[in-house]
């Protein structure tokens, strides 16, 4: 009987980072992975020859010395991944309805500053005074700023500030609060509800630099992969598992749906909390921790639509597009069958073959769970295909035209630019990527009460963990920071850190 120091369960960011820092701590580690590809939302695909990624359209934080830069170095990525740095004059773009102007989020503080200021010359003050306030609350989060401190009081005196509230605390300008809240489909901003914690540090890494993967974000679980194998552990996919054994108050082993019993000292779960808990029966769980898991709100899911465009006929932008009908930036998710959508975010990939010109473009907006009732019962993937009926796929068709038109009233003439197009709905996500609902950032945090959403990486099982975008952030830097906290909690060894910072 093989046993392993440490089995983790998923193959997301979250999984495979916990996988590598363990791995280079000596753990010996086996990563177990459900579906035929890894990777989680850094997972690619490919249509009409051209790559397509699930999730990871940019990335924040990766110039020499930032916190993911750090990290990556750490990993021996750096030299390894085919990054692009967008253009610091403008990495997004933020689009409002019946507005021709498009105002731009710049890199660098002083450049991001001076190009609001540009369309808001008499708000330079609360422009600044924004900035600084991100900056504040950045430094309040020790993992994020890659330093070792169990200082909850600082963390806590920033977690209970209302996003929406403050940005309009600081000016009139109804058109600047619009702007400055513009990205917010990055997180599922929603009014008076999202934490401005959540915006700041997500924001705060792209201000600080922001970056593009040539060729898809896929080649950074493959590298993480091939780390964990050369370090002496396995990521063994086609492994799905369906519980996690606990005995004499431990976990033993998990039970993969072949029926094979994989042994460990330690289990790291990389899955929604709520699916860990349907995995793990033990009383040591009590019955109100799971019912009360079971009603926190998860983020919306998406409607994606994948396009392939015709050779040469959209140029390639490094920067990403948001998108909100005027008055709706904090209300993008209360969309009604009329007046959907409210919002989009559209990206172009970085490719090696064509980079003056986009092969490809993503754009994607909201879309509840509850609009897949009558194909639930269905389940697809690449390795168990099921027809979900002419009736979905009437549905997407729909759907597509509707974003489509939505979006050529702000570039006119796109349709003529597609050779052809693929979508995605919750029920893509929640088969591939595998939450519930199709949820796109996990548990929805709430200022008003951030105890409630906080997800601990221990559990009530003493040698069962938890990782991933539940527990801290999501995105690839979140899901990074927390694979760092699960690692440090399950070894003791806070001096990991410090080996990151110093990489």
């Amino acid at each position: 009987m093989q046993q392993y120091d440490v089995v983790i369960i998923g193959s997301g960011m979250g999984g495979l980072v916990c996988g590598n820092i363990l791995g280079r701590e000596g753990y010996s580690v086996c990563v177990l992975e459900k579906n035929k590809q890894i990777g989680g939302c850094l997972q690619t695909f490919v249509r009409d020859k051209v790559i397509f990624d699930s999730g990871v359209h940019y990335i924040g934080g990766l110039g020499k010395g930032q916190n993911l830069y750090q990290v990556f170095k750490y990993l021996g990525l750096t030299e390894k991944l085919k990054l692009q740095q967008m253009k610091e004059a403008a990495f997004d773009k933020i689009i409002i309805g019946n507005d021709p102007h498009e105002y731009v989020y710049a890199q660098g503080y002083e450049r991001f500053i001076a190009s609001l200021v540009t369309d808001f010359p008499d708000e330079e003050q609360a422009i600044r005074t924004y900035c600084e306030k991100i900056r504040e609350v950045c430094s309040k989060f020790p993992m994020y700023n890659l330093q070792y401190n169990l200082d909850a009081e600082a963390k806590a005196s920033v977690q209970e500030i209302d996003a929406q509230a403050y940005i309009e605390s600081l000016t009139n300008n109804r058109k600047l609060q619009a702007v400055l809240a513009g990205n917010n489909i990055l997180y599922a901003g929603k009014g008076h509800q999202t934490p401005f914690y959540i915006h700041a540090l997500i924001l705060n890494s792209y201000i600080e630099s922001s970056w593009k993967c040539i060729d898809g974000g896929s080649q950074i679980a493959k590298y993480l992969a091939k780390n964990i194998r050369e370090l002496g552990g396995e990521v063994l996919r086609h492994s799905e598992v369906k519980k996690i054994v606990v005995e004499d108050g431990i976990a033993t082993c998990v039970e993969l749906a072949d029926g094979k019993h994989i042994y460990a000292k330690h289990f790291i779960s990389n899955l929604h909390p709520v699916q860990t808990l349907e995995l793990t029966d033990t009383d040591l769980i009590r019955k109100a921790y799971r019912n009360r898991m079971k009603q926190l709100e998860n983020t919306i899911s998406s409607f994606t639509l994948n396009i392939v465009l015709k050779k040469g006929s959209f140029p390639y932008l490094s920067h990403n597009y948001y998108y909100h009908k005027e008055g709706h930036v904090w209300s993008m998710t209360d969309y009604t069958e009329e007046n959907w959508p409210l919002g989009y975010a559209l990206f172009l990939s970085a490719s090696s073959r064509s980079p003056e010109n986009a092969e490809s473009m993503t754009i994607f907006t909201y879309m509840r769970y509850d609009e897949m009732t009558p194909w639930a019962h269905t389940f697809n993937t690449v390795s168990a295909e099921e027809d979900r009926g002419e009736s979905y796929e009437a549905f997407k068709a729909r759907k597509a035209a509707i974003l489509l038109d939505c979006v050529e009233q702000r570039f006119p003439g796109l349709r003529n630019c597609i050779q052809s197009y693929y979508t995605s709905t919750p029920l893509s996500y929640r088969d591939y990527i595998g939450s519930d609902d199709g949820s796109m950032y996990g548990i929805a945090k709430d200022y008003r009460d951030p105890v409630k959403t906080y997800i601990a990486p221990r559990t009530k099982v003493p040698n069962l963990y938890q990782t991933g975008q539940n527990l801290n952030l999501h995105g690839i830097l979140g899901t990074t920071i927390s694979a760092l906290i699960t690692s440090v909690t399950l070894t003791g060894n806070e001096r990991i850190v410090e080996k990151i910072r110093n990489a």
